[in-house]
């Protein structure tokens, strides 16, 4: 009975849209052993089949507008794309690419025309679609992209090229096998001058699969995962496109060549655009966070039955979950799983309120950049942790782990692009300090090194602001724990929420407050801005990441607090263990900067191990809450071992 309130609890209010998505899974149970035997090409089309009879079943078109066979749900959407990641990583990606970014394009940039033409295709799947965003020289650096797509207003159209190696479009999800259009982005000239970067749709493929003129697409071959999604080169010599194919939600090109846009900040306009595909890095971090339920659910159940050595003297070998040792490595992972999937769960709903504000005309771009930041924050800790969790998973199974039908390989292999795509994630996390950093209203777009380092220098920072916004923390801190090495008990307090937040609190305002008098005192000895914030980079991304490891945590605390009572005191004792192994982890900054006595250090690693023994005969119950369908997870060497 916990286990079912906890799945529930853990489902939320999208628990509908979920189940769907397990069912589907379950019904198709045979795609990941596909994914080892059959040959590539068959292995894509077999991926093909079912995000065709995904999108039958109506489940992407659930974040859309009713008017084009949606249900105007971008929670449910979201929700279900995550649950996608319980099964084949490859028709996860695949349907990210095309009802995520392809779509997502046409209904985030392009206006009703694009709406009408396209939109119900793209969402049905009878328009394959790719997002041709990625070039060989330039990845994360959108705005240097160097495909080009010039009018010419002898003609009414746009002319799309690709002037340079480096300009190739590369990585593009769809290109080498199924799309036929491609929503590209390109350097937008008109009339002589460039207006930065925009979206465009161009055919690339004809009805028999054959590139169209001027377009030469190819594969990118085998990759260390994900291949059943056919990524793909694409290459554009003079390609001629009617005016109409610009997406023109912010900006316009009329018949005379009369370059017009409501934003006329070229920055703002830029960043207002990519930040309407913030939906991309919602569903990776999701999907990575849900990939890492599936690790933690096939090792715990593994670790929960196979034995190992034993006493000395025993009849009975030990099982692997009783050692401390194994439970240190996957429980707190575990304990992490859960905060983040709160965490994203928080930042789903954001999503959708935001976007659902902007559709009813209520855009606030305060809380556009506010999302954007805490959308970039949860990524990289998910997809990080994704990789570090299913890693722990695969050593802690041993040579059975290595296995690829005992799905881990797979798995480790599948997410290992999911730190560097939708954005890498050190960058990101500078986003998200730069954001701290800096006042969204004066600094609007202003993401580049040189920006944010003028904008700080013109602040006044100084010492004094630090010492005023951290007394308050500190006080508080030395109100609710002693934190002097002969305090009578060093354990007093270590389980208060409050202590927690203001340790993670204090540090990443301490941390923030540090980076930006290093960057002051850089710009005032005249040294130059670019060369000086590359020098404070580390700590601007320690920084960032400082300030995501709190909102993680709080996030769990809201969560814990909002438990049904069947489950909360369960559920508080993995957010203890979360929250003081995330201090731990970090004790060597909290004792270098006093925050933490030696003795209160060592007594914090003891209560880790406490936690994780006080956790342990609870382990099956917390995986199996995550509802991963059984074809997901009943492994070999599980069920051999049951047996």
């Amino acid at each position: 009975m916990r286990t079912t309130a906890m799945r529930d609890y853990l489902d939320g209010p999208h628990k509908a849209a979920r189940d769907v998505v397990r069912a589907e899974l379950s019904a198709h149970a045979d795609l990941a052993e596909l994914a080892v035997r059959l040959p590539r090409d068959e292995y894509r089309d077999r991926v093909l089949e079912l995000l065709l009879r995904s999108a039958a079943s109506g489940l992407p078109a659930r974040g859309y507008p009713k008017e084009y066979g949606g249900a105007a749900d971008l929670g449910g959407f979201i929700a279900g794309f995550e649950t996608l990641a319980f099964g084949d990583l490859s028709l996860m990606v695949k349907a990210g690419v095309q009802f995520g970014l392809f779509a997502g394009a046409i209904l985030h940039l392009g206006t009703e025309r694009h709406h009408e033409q396209y939109l119900a295709d793209a969402i049905s799947g009878r328009l394959l679609g790719c997002f041709a965003m990625t070039e060989t020289g330039h990845g994360s650096n959108v705005q240097a992209l160097g495909t080009t797509a010039t009018y010419d207003e002898a003609t009414g159209e746009f002319v799309v090229h690709t002037p340079t190696a480096a300009a190739r479009k590369d990585y593009i999800g769809n290109a080498a096998r199924h799309g036929r259009m491609a929503a590209v982005f390109a350097q937008l000239v008109v009339g002589g001058e460039s207006h930065g970067v925009h979206c465009l749709l161009v055919p690339i493929r004809g009805e028999d699969g054959a590139a169209l003129p001027g377009v030469t697409l190819s594969d990118c071959g085998p990759k260390l995962g994900l291949n059943g999604v056919d990524n793909g080169r694409i290459v554009f010599d003079q390609v001629r496109v009617p005016r109409a194919a610009l997406l023109d939600r912010y900006a316009q090109v009329d018949a005379n060549g009369n370059y017009t846009s409501p934003i006329e900040n070229p920055d703002r306009r830029f960043f207002t655009m990519l930040g309407t595909l913030v939906q991309g890095r919602v569903s990776v971090g999701g999907a990575a966070i849900n990939a890492s339920k599936v690790a933690l659910t096939i090792a715990i159940r593994y670790a929960a039955q196979r034995r190992q050595f034993g006493a000395p003297g025993s009849s009975e070998e030990t099982i692997l979950l009783d050692y401390r040792m194994h439970q240190r490595r996957l429980l707190p992972l575990l304990a992490r799983t859960y905060a983040l999937h709160f965490a994203q769960a928080e930042l789903v709903e954001e999503f959708a309120r935001v976007f659902d504000n902007d559709r009813n005309g209520e855009r606030d771009e305060h809380d556009r950049r506010a999302l954007e930041a805490q959308a970039a924050g949860t990524k990289a800790l998910g997809t990080w942790h994704a990789t570090e969790a299913i890693q722990v998973c695969r050593e802690a199974c041993g040579g059975a782990g290595y296995l690829a039908e005992n799905r881990l390989a797979t798995l480790k292999a599948d997410t290992d692009v999911f730190t560097t795509f939708e954005g890498d994630n050190t960058v990101l996390l500078q986003l998200v300090a730069k954001g701290l950093l800096t006042d969204y209203r004066r600094s609007f777009g202003e993401l580049d090194p040189l920006g944010t380092a003028r904008f700080v220098a013109a602040q006044a920072v100084e010492i004094a602001v630090e010492k005023a916004a951290l007394r308050p923390l500190i006080e508080r801190l030395r109100d609710a724990v002693p934190n002097r090495s002969d305090a009578s008990d060093p354990d007093a307090g270590l389980r208060d929420d409050a202590y927690h937040s203001g340790l993670l609190r204090y540090r990443e305002e301490h941390m923030l407050s540090g980076v930006a008098r290093r960057l002051k005192a850089g710009i005032d000895a005249g040294d130059d801005a670019f060369d000086v914030f590359n020098r404070c980079q580390d700590h601007v991304i320690a920084a960032g990441r400082a300030h995501v490891d709190r909102v993680v945590l709080e996030a769990f605390q809201s969560a814990v607090r909002d438990a049904p009572e069947e489950v909360q005191p369960l559920l508080h004792d993995v957010y203890d263990l979360h929250a003081l192994f995330t201090i731990e982890a970090e004790r060597a900054w909290y004792l270098e900067h006093g925050r933490l006595s030696p003795g209160r250090s060592k007594a914090i690693t003891a209560l880790v191990n406490d936690l994780c023994a006080a956790v342990r005969p609870a382990a099956l119950d917390l995986v199996d809450a995550f509802g991963v369908p059984g074809s997901a997870t009943e492994v070999p060497m599980v069920v051999t071992s049951q047996a």
